[in-house]
C-alpha cells in the first residue's frame, strides 16, 4: 500500500496547481457548499453550475430555502433528477431553522442529522466548510483509492467499504497536520482537509477517469498500485451490472376548452411531487395502450393524434413513451385530486418529470396545437 504521507503531499500540490475554477469553491458559506455537494451527487460539475447560480438567486439563504414553496423548490431542480435530493434540502432547511436558530450547524453530528443527508455528504461540508477532519467518500474517491491502493474486491461488499471509508479517514487526518494554504482566485477559504477531499474528487473527475484514465497526466502515477499492474481499466471492481430492461409507456395531451391536464406525482411514487400528463406502462396484450385510453380516458384510437416518441432512462430500464393528443369535446370521467385542467402557459411554472418535461417543450414549440395536423396511421391503430 502506498504511503499515506506520500499520497497527501503529491495530491495536495496538484490540486493547489490544478483545481477547477468552480463557482462554489469560491465561497466559504456552508449553505452554499451543501447546496453544491448535493447537487453534484450524479451529476457532472459542468451541469450544475447554470442550477446552483439559479438556486442561489432565488434561495439564497437557509431561511429562503425554508420557506420556499415546495412547487418553487422542484422547479429550480428540474432537470437534475433524483428529485428526493430537492425535497430533502427543503425539510433538512426547516429543520435547521427550528433546531439551530437558521445557522446552518458546525458539528459533524448534526449536519449528519439533517434530512437527506450521509456520511459522504457530512464529510464533504465538514471538511470544506468548517476544516474538520472528516473522510468523504463518493464515486470518483472509491475509484481512486481503489486504483491507488490495488483493491480488487468488490467494493459493494461492506467490508471492502468499510476498509475504503478508514483509509478516506486515515488521509484526510495525514492531510490536516499540512499548513494551510493561502486564498487565491479559486478558493477564497482554503484548508488542509477541504482541499484534499477536493482534490480526491477532482482527481476522480478529470483525470483517474472511469474508463481510459489519463495515468500520465496523474500526481500519483508513481505509486498507484493499479498502473503498476495494469489494472487501472478494470478497478474499481463493482460486481455484476445488472441488465437493462426495455419497458413500454404510452402518454396523452387531453385538451378541453383550451386546458390541458395534467397530474401531480403521488409522494410515494419515483419523482413524487412532479407533475405530468396522463400516462401509463402499456402491457404486452396492449402495446399501443389504446386499451387504457379507451377504457379510462375515453378516447378510441380515431380521435388520437401523435405528438412523438421519446426514448429515456431510469436506473437498469430502457423507456420508450408514445405520446398522442386529443381534444376532449363532451363529458369527461371523475378525476382524483392529483389532477389540474391548466393553461398551456401555466405548463412553465410546474417541474415535470425528465420526459413530460420534453412534452411540455414539444407543447411550447408547436404553439399548443397538440400535433392535431399528424393523424394516427393504420398501423398504429393494427397494434
Amino acid at each position: 500500500m502506498p504511503e499515506t504521507s506520500a499520497i497527501v503531499k503529491n495530491l495536495l500540490r496538484w490540486y493547489r496547481r490544478n483545481a477547477r475554477d468552480l463557482p462554489w469553491r469560491r465561497s466559504a458559506n456552508a449553505y452554499e457548499a451543501w447546496i453544491a455537494e448535493v447537487m453534484l451527487q450524479q451529476t457532472r460539475a459542468s451541469a450544475v453550475i447554470p442550477y446552483w447560480k439559479r438556486w442561489l438567486a432565488s434561495l439564497p439563504t437557509v431561511g429562503a430555502l425554508a420557506k420556499a414553496d415546495a412547487d418553487q423548490v422542484l422547479k429550480l431542480w428540474e432537470g437534475l433528477g433524483y428529485y428526493a435530493r430537492a425535497r430533502n434540502l427543503r425539510k433538512a432547511a426547516q429543520a435547521i431553522q427550528e433546531n439551530h436558530g437558521g445557522k446552518f450547524p458546525k458539528r459533524f453530528e448534526d449536519i449528519l442529522a439533517l434530512p437527506g443527508v450521509g456520511p459522504y455528504t457530512a464529510g464533504a461540508i465538514a471538511s470544506i466548510a468548517f476544516g474538520q477532519a472528516r473522510p468523504a467518500l463518493d464515486g470518483n474517491v472509491i475509484r481512486v483509492l481503489c486504483r491507488v491502493d490495488g483493491v480488487t474486491a468488490c467494493v459493494k461488499r461492506s467490508e471492502v467499504n468499510r476498509r475504503l471509508w478508514n483509509r478516506a479517514e486515515v488521509l484526510v487526518r495525514c492531510a490536516s497536520r499540512s499548513r494551510k494554504p493561502p486564498p487565491s482566485k479559486t478558493r477564497v477559504s482554503p484548508n488542509p482537509c477541504g482541499d484534499f477531499n477536493q482534490a480526491l474528487m477532482e482527481l476522480g473527475a478529470t483525470v483517474c477517469l472511469p474508463r481510459r484514465p489519463l495515468c500520465d497526466l496523474c500526481p500519483l502515477r508513481r505509486i498507484c498500485q493499479a498502473r503498476r499492474n495494469n489494472l487501472a481499466e478494470s478497478l474499481p471492481n463493482v460486481g455484476k451490472r445488472r441488465k437493462s430492461a426495455r419497458r413500454n409507456h404510452v402518454a396523452i395531451v387531453l385538451r378541453k376548452r383550451g386546458k390541458l391536464l395534467v397530474r401531480r406525482r403521488e409522494a410515494k411514487e419515483i419523482n413524487g411531487g412532479l407533475w405530468e400528463f396522463p400516462s401509463n406502462e402499456a402491457g404486452a396484450g396492449d402495446p399501443g395502450g389504446f386499451q387504457w385510453l379507451e377504457k379510462v380516458w375515453r378516447q378510441p384510437p380515431e380521435a388520437l393524434r401523435i405528438l412523438g416518441e421519446i426514448k429515456h432512462s431510469i436506473t437498469v430500464h430502457r423507456i420508450t413513451l408514445k405520446v398522442y393528443a386529443a381534444e376532449v369535446k363532451r363529458g369527461f370521467c371523475r378525476l382524483g385530486e392529483s389532477y389540474r385542467w391548466i393553461l398551456p402557459d401555466e405548463l412553465q411554472r410546474l417541474a415535470f418529470t425528465g420526459a413530460h418535461g420534453k412534452i411540455v417543450r414539444w407543447i411550447a414549440a408547436s404553439r399548443c396545437d397538440c400535433g392535431q395536423n399528424s393523424k394516427i396511421s393504420r398501423e398504429e391503430l393494427a397494434l
